[in-house]
């Protein structure tokens, strides 16, 4: 699977052989059809490795203690950690979503965003009942922290002279506590 990752990212999906991936993991192609039946098999299986590995850094999340800022500040920490792991699983999806159609399956990206949006908002209804935040609007909030949280790790994909792993939670700290008067 890190195999076909790291093509998919670099090739795209349709750009991408199973003779390739065969090859460079070094086993035969029926071995990947008996685990995968195909490529679009494995296409798949990769997109749910990734769905896994953003359960487990939102489990960790939920189960960290702190204050609301803490856990969303964490939030970004995690996922932060998991991009420089995965590096070429971020790269393939990225690419999926926002780059030019590449000939894969169809697939909901949609589930990745609305995981992290309730993320978001669960941790915020937990800092709302502790009496950490004021009355706001769930959904408003959650794309505030997603969107600053996004953009900072995209920029650090786009321009990496400018990148600055400690950015988003000053930012996420300055948006949690105000700038106005």
């Amino acid at each position: 699977m890190e195999t076909a990752t790291d093509l998919f990212a670099e090739k795209g999906y349709a750009g991408t052989y199973v003779r390739e991936i065969v090859e460079k993991a070094g086993v035969s192609k029926p071995v990947l059809y008996y685990y995968f039946e195909s490529k679009e098999g494995l296409f798949f299986a990769i997109l749910e490795w990734a769905a896994d590995v953003q359960q487990k850094i939102l489990n960790e999340v939920f189960e960290a203690s702190g204050t609301a800022l803490d856990r969303f500040i964490f939030l970004y920490r995690r996922v932060y950690e998991g991009i420089q792991q995965y590096r070429s699983l971020y790269k393939m999806i990225h690419s999926l979503i926002y780059g030019p159609p590449q000939g894969a399956p169809g697939y909901d990206f949609s589930k990745y965003q609305r995981y992290m949006l309730n993320a978001v908002k669960r941790i915020y209804a937990e800092g709302l009942s502790s009496a950490e935040v004021k009355k706001s609007d769930a959904e408003e909030v959650a794309f505030l922290v997603l969107s600053l949280i996004d953009f900072c790790l995209n920029m650090d994909q786009i321009m990496p002279e400018l990148a600055d792993p400690e950015r988003p939670e000053r930012l996420l700290r300055l948006a949690f506590h105000g700038f106005g008067v």
